[in-house]
């Protein structure tokens, strides 16, 4: 049997969905040790896709711990003829790094800079280190790494090298491939070598496929700089030298893992330019703005890259600002250098006098760069939606034509689109002609794989009628390896099927991809997804935005991978704290993807592995602002939850801490029962024995209840006649947290309430909104809670209308937002959440001229500030940074969670990484303020709160708190 034959049965032995082989891993196992060696369904569904359209379901995944891990790993999959797949990041667009065989994930521990030579201006390094981490590294000598992804936080370099990636920085530094100097690998055949002292078999092999097609490399390879597809032939003609040393390098580099697998690789750094100016110039349109490139390029930029008016709409869409743009529906983001800011001032002022713009702006400082950057930094995700909001998917994801076709190309691109029924949102490198677009393919049609085909044939005979490429940066994969015949005729192909061979004789490295490419249509992910509706029990959340399915929400996940780096918000705290796939936004949405799928995720609802993947999450609600594709996991978690515990026993934490409003109003219907029950959990043995029946973590101590409720000191003072009356009325809303823990923060917004001339309000029933019965997935409970509230905040006796002020975030980001998702046809959910504010976009909306006391007269005051997750994620935190700096507050605005997160952090079998969590910000940063005793720490959530209570023994204030304390010094000073 011929060996390809060989692989091909032993890929299909294990199915597309079936048990892994049992030889397969015990030999894995035995070779390179248990903990290394993961073939759970759990496991292997995580890793069925990587950032592409693509599912394919591996046999076994691997994480080797070194080269000699890797290179026993691949000693089986040769032995037993199974195919291996090399991953890094898995942000592969293409479909690169997903097989049927072995998955070799070297991001897990290959992730280290092994050295940086400043006098050679190199740095060693292990496929799987992420590029911002070696950027890091060489930071201090003035280098850097040239190429830069929008992926930069995560993507890693093994990866790079597969796809020969770029970035907006390849103008003035190459492609991957010119940042390559030499690489170790270990090819099909065994051999393991370095590319400057390959074997002599090998190079034999390989001047012979150039002495047999010398003519068409010389005339149909390297003809334009973003020339990616297929094999870089150009780099085995002789007058390059042949393929030795570099130009070996530069072989193997885009060669997607299909030749050989990399162990190591010395890499070349560059020298950061001294200066950088920022321009940003506006044209009529993108094609304008594609029609004045080539002129932009004689100033010999950095960097040129374009956006239109329905990419920045999009922005504006989530949330974000493009301030700052000129005049103009298409801009080209230009990056000029010098030696010294005048230097590069003076190169920017050239390059927009000799633009053909409409209107320009200059920008000399890198931090108002770096807001813009970001605009199209994000493209990949915030374009996952097409501008009529439907899905948008990669597929046609970076084709490239030389710069002088740009303008023209993208014209005839806009109207093959517009005739196939499709539409995206085109960006990219336009400096280098290479154009990025999701395009919202009909997927989830009956017909929409083989319209999806039609269509990437056409363009892919458009680009080659331009004398473009397939792929400008991100490979071909699964995505375009079968339409390279549209672009490179019978004797290029032939050739490289035969540096395959050389290489890789029986196509047991990264198969299907380039050399005998797998259908464009096969193993397409969404396809065969069923609807939500298939997997039975109606669902609870109405899913506006995603047709009300979840099967639809859950596919919004394509893979972009932001969730595994600290991109400076919330999202993915657990993924930070155990660096394991399965604890990602992405992991958890593979899973679900493949719940919707049912053919390796079986169970449906009752899903074990799914379970286990939600366990860390924290509904924290980071995904749904970080993530660019909007991925809501704690919607979903809460979903899932609902239905894999409906009809029979729950944790027994979800009836503590789910119904944990209920319990408290309990424990604090008298002062003498709370006195009570205060006192008999303050008992080490009972609490350890209510922690342990209760399912709390025992190093987590049980709260206090306050012995007067707000409620009841509300009550109180309005029958003592102290309550402010005739004000304009606002409505406090009383959530569980602030009347049983931590009243204070009540009376001080209403202290401050009326300080600022408001008359206020309170439900006359004890109402929740549900947080606890969402976050523990009891929404048929929720519901009840709401509905309950929303009576209570339309009876009779509070001001029709009037403001709901919200003091607890989750809380009020519940009733903004989720109230309406949940009681889709109740129309005073929706309207409820917009009246619902925080503090302050309270005072911004409505007292906008106040100014609060300082804090001190004389000087700002430190302060580190927590905002709570679902704060950030919901209602932002401008206004509550306006104010305090107002307030004469130096304010350090943390990123990222606390890890409490609500029940999260209380639950048994959490409180490690809750710890790890809190480590990633919030301790640091309070153990950085020990020694100044006028710092103070700011956090609305008590969940933030507590957690800083318990692991650092710091109380920290509300803003309502604060400004309070603030006013009451005032008053002190002005009595004095």
């Amino acid at each position: 049997m011929e060996p390809v034959q060989q692989a091909d049965d032993a890929a299909g032995a294990a199915g597309a969905a079936g048990r892994p082989a049992a030889d397969l891993v015990a030999r894995l196992t035995a070779a390179l040790g248990a903990d290394a060696v993961d073939a759970s369904t759990r496991r292997r569904a995580e890793y069925t896709s990587d950032a592409s359209n693509y599912r394919v379901v591996p046999q076994v995944v691997v994480f080797p711990r070194s080269a000699e891990d890797v290179v026993a790993a691949l000693a089986v999959c040769r032995e037993l003829g199974v195919p291996s797949t090399s991953r890094g990041a898995g942000t592969s667009v293409a479909g690169n790094a997903v097989g049927t065989g072995v998955v070799l994930d070297f991001s897990r521990h290959l992730n280290r800079v092994l050295e940086v030579d400043p006098e050679g201006m190199t740095a060693l390094v292990e496929p799987g280190v992420v590029l911002d981490d070696l950027q890091r590294e060489a930071a201090p000598h003035g280098l850097r790494f040239g190429p830069d992804p929008s992926t930069h936080a995560r993507c890693t370099i093994g990866g790079m090298i597969g796809n020969d990636a770029c970035g907006s920085h390849a103008l003035a530094y190459g492609r991957t491939s010119h940042n390559v100097v030499a690489l170790e690998v270990l090819d099909g055949h065994g051999r393991r070598f370095w590319t400057d002292d390959p074997p002599a078999d090998l190079l034999a092999e390989l001047e012979a496929v150039a002495a047999r097609h010398l003519a068409v490399v010389r005339t149909r390879f390297a003809t334009f700089g973003r020339q990616v597809s297929g094999y870089a032939l150009e780099h085995l003609l002789p007058e390059t030298g042949g393929p030795r040393g570099t130009a070996l390098a530069r072989l193997l580099t885009g060669s997607e893992g299909t030749l050989a697998t990399i162990l190591r690789a010395r890499v070349r750094l560059v020298r950061q330019s001294p200066s950088t100016t920022f321009v940003v110039l506006g044209y009529a349109s993108m094609h304008e703005a594609a029609d004045d490139t080539p002129a932009l390029l004689a100033h010999r930029p950095l960097a040129v890259e374009g956006i239109d008016r329905r990419l920045a709409d999009a922005v504006v869409r989530r949330g974000g600002s493009v301030d700052g743009l000129p005049t103009g529906d298409g801009w080209l983001f230009v990056e000029v250098g010098g030696e010294s800011p005048e230097e590069s001032l003076a190169a920017a002022r050239a390059l927009v006098d000799g633009s053909a713009a409409l209107g320009s702006v200059v920008i000399p400082t890198a931090a108002e760069a770096r807001r813009l950057w970001r605009i199209r930094e994000d493209g990949a995700g915030l374009a996952g939606r097409s501008p009529e909001g439907l899905p948008a998917w990669p597929g046609w994801e970076d084709a490239a034509v030389p710069p002088e076709r740009l303008g023209a190309y993208l014209r005839e691109f806009d109207a093959l689109m517009a005739s196939h029924g499709v539409d995206g949102l085109a960006y990219g490198h336009f400096g280098d002609g290479c154009i990025h677009v999701r395009i919202d393919f009909p997927l989830y049609e009956q017909d929409g794989a083989q319209r999806t085909k039609r269509f990437l044939e056409d363009a892919a005979r458009l680009v080659a009628r331009h004398g473009g490429s397939l792929s400008g940066e991100h490979g071909d994969g699964r995505a375009r390896g079968a339409l390279l015949p549209l672009m490179y005729d019978a004797e290029s192909l032939t050739a490289f099927e035969e540096v395959k061979r050389a290489f890789d004789p029986a196509d047991l490295l990264n198969p299907g991809v380039l050399v005998r490419p797998a259908p464009l249509e096969a193993d397409l992910r969404v396809p065969a997804a069923r609807p939500a509706h298939a997997l039975g029990r109606p669902l609870a959340f109405a899913y506006s935005h995603d047709g009300g399915d979840l099967t639809r929400a859950v596919h919004r996940c394509v893979g972009v991978g932001k969730c595994r780096a600290d991109s400076g918000g919330v999202m993915c705290p657990s993924f930070l704290a155990t660096g394991d796939e399965k604890d990602s936004t992405r992991g958890r949405s593979r899973l679900l993807q493949e719940m919707a799928n049912g053919t390796l995720v079986t169970d449906g609802w009752r899903s074990k592995e799914v379970l286990d993947v939600l366990d860390l999450c924290l509904s924290c609600k980071g995904c749904t602002v970080d993530c660019p594709a909007g991925v809501d996991m704690p919607t979903y978690k809460a979903e899932f939850l609902d239905k894999h515990y409906a009809g029979r026993l729950r944790p027994t934490n979800h009836y503590l801490l789910g119904w944990l409003p209920r319990w408290s109003r309990l424990a604090t219907l008298h002062r003498l029962e709370t006195r009570l029950v205060n006192a008999l959990t303050a008992v080490p043995a009972l609490a350890s024995l209510a922690k342990r029946v209760g399912g709390i973590a025992q190093e987590r101590p049980l709260p206090r209840f306050a012995e007067q409720t707000f409620r009841a000191w509300f009550g109180q003072r309005a029958r003592a006649g102290a309550a402010r009356t005739g004000g304009q009325p606002v409505v406090l809303w009383v959530d569980s947290f602030t009347e049983h823990f931590s009243p204070e923060v009540g009376r001080a917004a209403v202290t401050l309430l009326e300080h600022l001339g408001f008359e206020v309000s309170i439900t006359t029933e004890r109402v929740c909104c549900g947080l606890t019965w969402v976050s523990t997935g009891q929404l048929d409970g929720a519901k009840k809670q709401l509905r309950a509230s929303l009576d209570a905040l339309c009876a009779p006796g509070l001001p029709e209308g009037a403001p709901i002020v919200g003091l607890e975030p989750s809380c009020t980001a519940l009733l903004r937002e989720d109230a309406a998702e949940l009681l889709p046809d109740d129309p005073r959910a929706r309207a409820l959440g917009l009246r619902v504010k925080t503090l302050s976009e309270l005072i911004a909306e409505q007292r906008p001229d106040w100014v609060p006391p300082r804090l001190d007269p004389d000087g700002d005051v430190r302060a580190v500030v927590q905002p709570h997750c679902h704060q950030h994620a919901v209602m932002g935190f401008a206004p509550d940074a306006a104010l305090l700096a107002k307030a004469g507050v130096d304010a350090q605005v943390l990123s990222g969670c606390c890890g409490l997160a609500g029940n999260f952090g209380a639950e048994d079998g959490h409180y490690d990484v809750s710890v790890k969590v809190a480590e990633h910000r919030l301790l640091p940063a309070l153990r950085g303020i020990e020694q100044d005793p006028r710092a103070l720490v700011v956090a609305d959530g008590y969940s933030c709160r507590t957690q800083a209570d318990n692991l650092a023994g710091v109380r920290p204030k509300h803003l309502a708190e604060l400004l309070v304390d603030a006013l009451e010094r005032q008053g002190a000073s002005a009595r004095r």
